[in-house]
This record gives C-alpha cells, structure tokens and sequence, in this order.
C-alpha cells in the first residue's frame, strides 16, 4: 500500500506541476519531483512520461528553462578543488560551509544543485544505482541527451579549462614550488605551453563554435601530453620531498595543482566525441561529475588525508632511518642495547628521587610543573646525548621502520618468513632495553634514596611511599590509563623528531649552519662544518627529548588544575619508584603490595610500549597508503615463527636468516630522493 501512495504522490507533482506549460523559474518543482521520484519504483516515473507526452513536453520545457542562462564553470573550477593555499584556513572554511553554506549567485547551476538536493552525495549515488537503459530514456525525455553538443555547454567547458590552466599556471611557478622539481629548470614549461593550448582551442571555438574534439585530433593530442608533463612535475616535486624537506603550504599547492590538472583532464574528456553513442555518455559523464564534485565539495576527511599523508611520510621516513639503529643483529649489537638501556636507567634513577624531592619544594602548581618537566626533559636530553637509550623511546621509531620495509618490499610471500625474523630481533631488542633500564633503575634510586638518609639522618621517602605504592596498584589508581598516556607522548615525541628533521631539510638548515660568514669568520670553517654535521645529527633528537620530558613533567600538574586526575606512568620511573616506595616504608610491606607492585612495573611497560608502537604503526600504515588487511598473512607469519623459535624473541640466537633480514632493512633505510 506503501509502494502504491507513493506513485500516486509523483504524480500528483507532476499532474500539479506539469500538466500546463509552466513557465516559472522556481526550483521548487523540481525539488519536490525528485523527492516523490526517488520514493517510486523509476519504472513507473518512465511510463507515466510515455503515456503522458504533453505532461513530458511541459517538463521538458520547464528543465530548459530553469537551466537556461545558469552557467555552471564554477562547479567544474571550485567544487572540491582546494581553495586555500594552507591546511587550516582550509579546514576552517570547510567547517564553515558545512555548518552555514555560503551565499551563491542565484544564477548558477551551483545554487541550483544546493536548493534542489540537500544531500547531493546520496542523490548521485540514486542516480548511479539506476539502470543505464532506464538513465538514458530519461535523459531522452527531458532533453539532455544531446548537452554536450550545445554551444553553451561547450564554450563553458573551454572557459573551465582556461580559468583553471592560469591558476596552476601561476601556482607552479612560485620561487617555492619551482624548487621542488630543480629537474625541470633546463626544459621549457610545461605548465605555459598548456596554457598556450588551452587559449589557442579557446580562440578557436570563438571563430568556429560547431568546433568537435575527438580522440586522434592533434589538438586533443597536445592538450593529454602536456597534461601528463605537468602531472609528472607534480610527481618529482613530491618525489622530491624526501631529499629537500617540504612545508605544509608546499605540500598544499601541490595538492592543489595536482587536483586542477586533474579537473582539466576530465573536462576535456568530455569535450572528445567519436561516435554518435558518446553524445549520450559525455552529456551524463558531464552531469554526474558535477554532482560528484558538488557533493565532495566540503570533505574534511578527504581535506585531512591529502593534506596529512605526506608530511606523515617525511616524518616516518625520518623516524624510520632513526629506527634501524634501535635493532639489534649480533650479540655484540645486543649487549650494547643492555649498557645502553643500563645507562638511561641510571640516569632515570636519579631522575626519580629528584622529582621526589622537587615535590617538596614549596611553590605553586606551575612551578612544581615547571620544576618535574625540567628535571625529565634534562634527563632524557642527557640520556641522548650520552649515547643511552630509553627502551619506550623505540617503538615510535622502529614502527616506522617496520612499515617502510613492508612498503618497499611489498606484501611478498616470499619475504614473510625474513620479515618475521626481523620482527624477532625487534622484539628481542625492545625486550633487552626493558631489562637493562629497569635492572639499573631500581638499585639507583634505592642507593641514592639510602644515601641521602645517611648524609642528612632522614628517610625522605617516608612522606611520599605510600602514594608511590598506591599508584603502582591498578586497582587502587588509574596506573594503565597513566601508562597510556605516557605511551601517547612517547608518540608524540616521535613526531616531533620527524618534523623537526624534515624542517631541517626542507629549509636548509645545516647548509646555512656551514656557510654563516659570522660563524665562519669568529670560529673558522671547520668549526661551522662540525657545528652543522652535529646539528643534523642531534637537534631533532635533543627537540624531541626535551618536549617530552616538558610532556610527562606538565602533565599531573596541569592536570590538577582542571581538576583532572592525570598523571604519566613509565616503566623505568615505576621501576625507580618502587624501590623509593619500598625504602620509605623500611621495606616493611605485605606480599600482595609487594608483588602487585613488581607486575604493575612490567604492565606499565607493556602498555607504554602497545600505546606508542600503535599509534607510530598507525601513522607509518597511513603515510604509506598500506591496508591493514594486507598484513594479516604477515602477522599469521610471525605468529608461526614465535611457536617454532620463541628464543629467538627474547635472545640473540644466530640464524641462517639473519644476513637476509639485515638486507631487508638496509636496503630500505634511506632517506634519498629515490624514496617514494
């Protein structure tokens, strides 16, 4: 009964609307027709126009008329093409238009498609669900089947191309983005010469407006290949990136370029006619581009995946080639991982009874916050510099590392097995730099704790060991959640170091570093060389220390504050914690505290490691357009390689494959131009 009111209701519209010839120009009718429409069976809406010829003439007159004089280059030339030059004044804008959409000239096919579909998306997705045969009688119907012959249509097309050709025209030849592909700096311009094409074929429709591409024209030809040339300029200059750095305003034209010359592509598709079939194609190829365009046209998802993904990249790529010295192939490279972790665990030590004693100190929150984030941003910038390691600081930059191997090498079966091994001297190496900064963290802050007592005659840990127990007590405090957040930081601090290496590049820091006259002049040329080589290695590495030791320092104290409860567990502070913990209660503590607090240390460390390794895994997937999906044979694989060698994943046990797993990673670790 449903089925049948709602025939009877399009009729009635049409019956209401069409049964005279209407000559209004209110969209009004046409909106109210395609609501009943998409609510019938489209069958019925094509018989009810067969069996009424002068209600389809009168229709017909009415979609000539409203479309009549509204020029639609807008909706080819702006609809979901970048409009900003930078990432957020973009994303504000989209924002906007999405909660209050802009005012348009009434005139155009842009406001029309606004005032008639509400949700253009939904509405082109109707449109493609329908059956070709039952899409091309209606266009038959009312006309349109023939709309890319009009003279109109295409001076509009032409007129498109042309507005679009000198935007990218003008866009690619900024100072900024010419630098990007140095390559072409010896070859004539690309980006004129489409623009000379695109002005003469405009110059031509004027002196002959019947003018008809079609695919073995020369013009059409000529047109395709300097496209192309332009869309690989595009290609090198991203292409490029890994060896130049790029900035987010870059990486916005190029997007913005690539999307216009995408456009010009299309348009002129449309304008190529070889057989009498094609009319039809091109004249609903035209409309339901437009609709596409219109219904994508305040995409922030999309704003934020093409805008992000390569900046994502450069900062994996930075943090992958960091990350190769974070796995270990040898027992000697193994062993090293131990002292170094044993050193960051001595510093921390001494970092845990600072922080203890710092919260003595009286003052206000933000000096305490001051005071904590100072103490952890010295102590890790320390660690940095003394060639120590802080085994969470690794999977930000090994997940990457990971990632780009899988990438470059591809989902090959035969490279599973390799790669599970890898994955095996990962693990172990993340499992030695747990054991080595925890064994030397406990005893550090328990002997300087002790040390303190004999030289001042007090146990300074009392005050504080039953708080420092409590914490290390899921069920008594919100220990995983603070873990997680530190593993949250952890990623940040990853992303810092990748940003900070791609600006180095991107605006040439160490090659003005070794070429600064005053530099140079006061303290000699080799002193600038060696000054620039040791920036180019260590400033990314101290930037992103620091900021994350001002992260895990600011975070309880801000978060009193606000009246949150917030605060950062990792595992090496836990480990130093327990031992003040223990000192401060005379050691005099029951078996469940005790042992709660042992497994809470290494659950901390494991939920430090889970949250920091995903997000960087996360981020590494995405900046290289990988499918979780496609690694699910890989994890099955290392799954298989744990059962039989589980040894493997926690000792440096040798291996026929270990030469082809250290291949495996060393022919990807690069950051040179040849990266894709």
């Amino acid at each position: 009964m449903k089925f049948f009111n709602s025939g009877i209701h399009f009729q009635s519209v049409l019956k209401k609307y069409f049964s005279f010839k209407n000559e209004t120009s209110s969209l009004d009718p046409l909106a109210e027709f395609l609501e009943t429409a998409k609510e019938s069976d489209f069958t019925d809406v094509l018989n009810f126009f067969k069996e009424n010829p002068e209600t389809s003439e009168n229709f017909k007159h009415y979609i000539s008329r409203v479309f009549d004089g509204r020029p639609f280059n807008l909706s080819l030339t702006e609809a979901n093409i970048l409009s900003e030059n930078a990432f957020f004044p973009e994303l504000k804008k989209r924002i906007l238009n999405k909660i209050l959409p802009p005012v348009v000239n009434e005139k155009t096919v842009w406001y029309l498609i606004d005032n008639v579909s509400l949700r253009p998306k939904k509405d082109l997705s109707y449109l493609h669900n329908l059956p070709e045969n039952e899409i091309n009688e209606f266009f038959e119907i009312v006309g349109i089947s023939d709309f890319i012959l009009k003279s109109k249509v295409k001076n509009e097309l032409i007129f498109s191309m042309n507005i679009l050709s000198w935007r990218v025209t003008g866009a690619a030849m900024e100072v900024e983005v010419v630098r990007m592909a140095p390559e072409y700096r010896n070859f004539d311009n690309p980006f004129l010469a489409l623009q000379n094409e695109l002005e003469d074929l405009a110059e031509e429709f004027k002196a002959n407006p019947e003018i008809q591409l079609h695919s073995k024209d020369s013009r059409y030809k000529q047109i395709k290949i300097y496209i192309q040339q332009c869309q690989d300029f595009v290609n090198i200059a991203f292409k490029n990136s890994s060896k130049y750095g790029i900035s987010g305003k870059i990486n916005q034209s190029l997007l913005k370029i690539r999307q216009q010359l995408q456009r010009i592509f299309e348009i002129v598709q449309l304008l190529v006619i070889d057989n009498e079939e094609d009319v039809l194609i091109k004249s609903k190829q035209l409309i339901f581009n437009v609709l596409s365009y219109k219904s994508h046209k305040n995409n922030i998802s999309e704003l934020i995946n093409d805008s992000t993904r390569l900046i994502s990249h450069l900062i994996t790529n930075h943090t992958a080639e960091t990350g190769s010295h974070y796995i270990t192939s040898t027992k000697k490279e193994y062993m090293t991982m131990f002292y170094k972790a044993s050193g960051g665990g001595i510093i921390v030590g001494a970092l845990c009874v600072l922080k203890m004693l710092y919260g003595y100190v009286p003052g206000s929150d933000f000096s305490h916050a001051f005071l904590y984030s100072m103490n952890y941003a010295m102590g890790f910038v320390m660690i940095y510099l003394m060639g120590f390691t802080l085994a969470t600081k690794q999977p930000a930059m090994t997940a990457a590392t990971m990632t780009k191997i899988l990438s470059e090498e591809g989902n090959n079966k035969s490279n599973y097995v390799e790669f599970a091994h890898l994955v095996s001297k990962l693990f172990r190496s993340q499992f030695i730099a747990f054991v080595g900064n925890v064994l030397l963290s406990f005893p550090i802050a328990l002997l300087i704790i002790y040390g303190l007592d004999v030289f001042f005659s007090q146990n300074l840990a009392i005050d504080r060991s039953d708080k420092l127990l409590k914490d290390l007590d899921p069920f008594k405090s919100k220990a995983i959640l603070h873990a997680s957040i530190a593993g949250f930081y952890l990623f940040i601090s990853g992303i810092i170091s990748g940003n900070i290496g791609n600006n180095s590049v991107f605006y040439q820091i160490p090659e003005r570093i070794a070429k600064n006259f005053s530099i140079r002049k006061i303290f000699g040329k080799k002193f600038a060389k060696g000054l620039s080589t040791y920036y180019a290695k260590n400033w990314p590495g101290i930037v992103s220390n620091f900021w994350f030791g001002v992260f895990l320092g600011a975070t309880a104290p801000v978060g009193l504050f606000f009246g949150l409860d917030l605060d950062i567990r990792h595992i090496t502070f836990a480990a130093g914690n327990f031992a003040i913990g223990l000192y401060g209660k005379d050691f005099s503590v029951d078996s469940y505290t005790f042992w709660i607090s042992f497994i809470t240390v290494f659950l901390i460390g494991f939920f430090n490691f889970l949250v920091s390794f995903s997000l960087s895994m996360f981020l590494a997937f995405r900046s290289r357009k990988l499918n979780f999906g496609q690694v699910s044979m890989i994890y099955r694989e290392i799954f298989k390689y744990f059962t039989k060698h589980p040894l493997k994943f926690f000792l440096p046990l040798r291996s026929g494959l270990d030469k082809k797993a250290d291949d495996l990673m060393s022919s990807t670790i690069t950051t040179k131009s040849e990266d894709h």
